[in-house]
């Protein structure tokens, strides 16, 4: 009889891969083979606790014979992940839909270094949603609010929102005074990736980014800027505010790179995905979302 699906499958969005052609014997050589950096005992240990799964969902074992284009699903571990001492807040569950508030640090989806502390994981355990797909996406170094989608059946209308430019985006920032700007100042350049590949950069160009830049306060050691992203490029906000001569306070990417350091939470990015406004695509009624959160 097929052993019984893992209990965390419904948590946790399993990684694909199908076995190249090659003269191995087992499930098990082919995938140390595929993946160099991780060792036989990890795959070992990985397979004992089943969660190296078949095509149909059943737990492997080291003795599993091999077949090319068999297709394995395996579930991405991150040896010492960091625990992010911070906490989410859910500000409101449907059919549909689920809005969070994102601390700093903590990243939205699976990546690098993090798997466990990541907000997807999170929210897929504490609502035992295992549908939940994130509608966009905002730094890790960002705190705010993330929308995600709750329900397959409606994934697609509200993805639309984001990909038609259907819905308002506002953040929050504190950076260096611009006396010498005009407010409200819109911002128009063309970014694409730069070097290294995490960092982004303006070049000449046809714009494909655009920001809305208002100024909300004025203080003695900086102002409030009110940011609203009309495009939704990687950094975009950040790369704008750096290219102004007002880089935002904490960043750690521009203008300047710093070295590679542990986070200091003390000195998170002030940065924050403050609200969303959409009209609803299902209902047509006009809906709107607000952080708790505080810069």
């Amino acid at each position: 009889m097929p052993q019984p699906t893992p209990s965390f499958v419904r948590d946790v969005h399993a990684s694909t891969v199908h076995l190249p052609a090659g003269g191995w014997t087992t499930a098990l050589d082919a995938l140390c083979a595929q993946f160099a950096a991780i060792s036989r005992e990890q795959w070992l240990d990985r397979i004992v606790r089943g969660r190296v799964l078949d095509g149909q969902g059943v737990a492997i074992t080291s003795q599993t014979p091999y077949r090319a284009g068999m297709r394995i699903h395996y579930y991405r571990e991150v040896m010492d992940e960091p625990v992010i001492p911070f906490t989410e807040t859910v500000l409101h569950v449907d059919e549909h839909l689920v809005v969070a508030d994102k601390p700093h640090f903590l990243p939205v989806t699976p990546a690098g270094g993090f798997v466990e502390q990541t907000l997807l994981r999170r929210l897929m355990r504490r609502l035992d949603n295992p549908a939940l797909v994130p509608l966009h996406r905002i730094d890790r170094a960002t705190a705010g609010l993330l929308l995600f989608s709750a329900n397959p059946a409606s994934r697609a209308a509200y993805q639309a929102l984001f990909r038609e430019r259907r819905i308002d985006k506002r953040y929050e920032a504190l950076a260096p005074a611009l006396p010498g700007a005009s407010f409200p100042l819109l911002r128009r350049s063309r970014i694409v990736a730069g070097e290294p590949f995490f960092r982004m950069q303006e070049v000449d160009g046809e714009p494909n980014t655009e920001t809305r830049i208002e100024v909300t306060a004025r203080g003695t050691d900086g102002w409030r800027y009110a940011l609203h992203p009309v495009t939704g490029r990687k950094h975009q906000l950040r790369v704008h505010m750096a290219a102004l001569g007002a880089p935002i306070c904490g960043d750690t990417l521009y203008p300047v790179l710093t070295d590679k350091a542990a986070d200091d939470y003390r000195r998170p990015l002030k940065l924050l995905a403050r609200s969303l406004a959409f009209a609803d695509p299902l209902t047509g009624k006009s809906r709107r979302f607000e952080s708790r959160m505080v810069l």
